[in-house]
Order: C-alpha cells, then structure tokens, then sequence
C-alpha cells in the first residue's frame, strides 16, 4: 500500500532517532525503483549522478530541472526521499527559502543545503551567510508546517578547504541555525568521523561513503553516526560498466564487456511487477 507523503516523512524522521541506516542515491526512476526492491528504508537523490544521465557536469542543471527530477523520484516510490538539492539555487536567503518551498512541494521528506558558492577563488559562503541561507531553509519548513528534515552541509572537503576545525565550527552553527542532520562531505578517517558526531551531538551526523572504504556499516555506526549515503557512486559504478563495455568494442571489437550485464528478463520483471 503506497504511504501518504506524511507518514513518508515522518518516518523519515523516526530512521534518524537511533541506530545507523543506508541511504543510497538513485539516479534515476529505475534505480529508485530497484533499491526500494533491495529493501532499502529511504533514498536520496545525487545531483552529480542526474547531470550525467542528461549529459551534463555535476551542478549544471537547473532548479527547474531538478525539482522535476525530484517529483519523479518520489512518484517512483513509497520511500522518504532525501533531496541532494545543491546550495538551494540561491546565493541570498530570500532566494533559498524560495527554492526550499518549491522543493517541499515536490514531496521530499528531506533535503540538504550546501555552503558552497561554486566560485572556485572563494568556493564557500562566509560562516554568517551560510547561517542566515541555513536560517531561511528552516523558517520556510517551519512555515509550510511540514517534517522535512533540513540537513546542513559544510563543503569544506569537497571544495579544496580541507579544514575539520572550520568544518566542525559551521557545522555547529548549522545544528544551532536549525539543522535536523548534519554533513561534512569527503571526511573519512576514523578520527575525522568521531570528532564530526561528538562536535555536534546529539544531532544526527550523515557520512559519505563514496568509494571503496575499509570501514563496514558495522564500524561507522560504531562511531556514532546515524545515516550513511553514497552520493555519485552508484552512478559511477553503472556508468563504469557501461565505459568498459564500450570502449571494448570501439578500441578492439571485442564484446566481452557484456559479461557482468544484469538480465533482460531480470529487470522486465522486476519493472512489470512494479506497474
């Protein structure tokens, strides 16, 4: 029985209470489709993993593009999506509670603000900025009267600025702005992790784990944190397959990259039960 967009979101809620939870990132209605098969409690959209799929880097789509992804993701299942919704497509607060709304319209049980800015001489907001954008991201929800989870983002390892004390300073503010969940994208060490989750406990902390790690789900719910996501990885795992395979043919004319292809029939099954 397909749940109502609350009970989606308040149960998105609940998975964030205790324990340690997967959240793997669809790319598409198919992929959603498919992981909610595998059992999965929630999902999150990747905006690196959409871009490709339509031919384009990594933050080049636009709002209008991506709020439409996320209502097709969520009409694909019957699980809480966590919207990838960028920095909100705004550089003002004004903006981002703008963008924020029109994002709760689609259905998202969640959603992330980043504090990059996408300039590559000054790649993240000044701290006051990002609080007064993460500000406006959580009077919007407030204001809809709805549970989407707002997650704040500090970008710092992703954006060349490698820095777990200013991480775990804007990372605070985020949690003291309104943030349900915090996320420091591109940490990964054991000690980078627990200083992440004690700095702004009892807040949830979101890892990434987007390549091959030595760390199991076990070992990082170990360490306290609450959600894990995977972000472009998927993505790049099916596009891996689909390089491989083509590249055989075009630079040898051989065909073996077809070797590990999921079944034809597999997938019509699984997607004609899905109907």
């Amino acid at each position: 029985m397909t749940r109502t967009l609350a009970e989606r979101r308040a149960d998105f809620r609940i998975l964030h209470d205790q324990g340690c939870f997967v959240l793997p990132n669809p790319w598409d209605v198919g992929s959603a489709r498919y992981l909610q098969g595998l059992g999965f409690k929630a999902l999150a959209t990747t905006s690196s993993g959409c871009a490709w799929s339509r031919g384009l880097p990594d933050g080049a789509m636009s709002r209008e593009a991506v709020l439409a992804h996320l209502r097709d993701i969520v009409a694909a299942t019957d699980l809480p999506v966590n919207a990838d919704f960028e920095n909100g497509f705004a550089n003002d607060a004004g903006g981002v509670a703008q963008s924020v709304r029109m994002a709760i319209d689609t259905g998202v049980a969640g959603l992330s603000i980043e504090d990059s800015t996408g300039d590559p001489a000054n790649p993240l907001f000044d701290i006051d900025t990002a609080v007064a954008r993460l500000r406006a991201a959580r009077d919007a929800i407030d204001e809809a009267e709805v549970q989407v989870l707002l997650v704040g983002r500090a970008e710092n390892f992703f954006a060349g600025r490698p820095d777990l004390d200013d991480t775990i300073v804007r990372l605070r503010a985020y949690a003291e702005a309104g943030a349900d969940c915090l996320y420091a994208p591109g940490i990964g060490t054991r000690q980078q992790i627990a200083a992440v989750v004690a700095a702004v406990a009892p807040k949830p902390v979101n890892l990434l784990v987007g390549s091959a790690s030595e760390l199991t789900l076990a070992d990082i719910e170990a360490l306290g944190v609450r959600r894990v996501s995977v972000g472009g990885a998927m993505a790049r795992a099916a596009w891996g397959g689909f390089i491989r395979a083509a590249r055989g043919i075009a630079d040898s004319g051989r065909f073996d990259g077809f070797t590990d292809a999921a079944s034809g029939n597999e997938l019509n099954a699984l997607f004609r039960a899905g109907r």
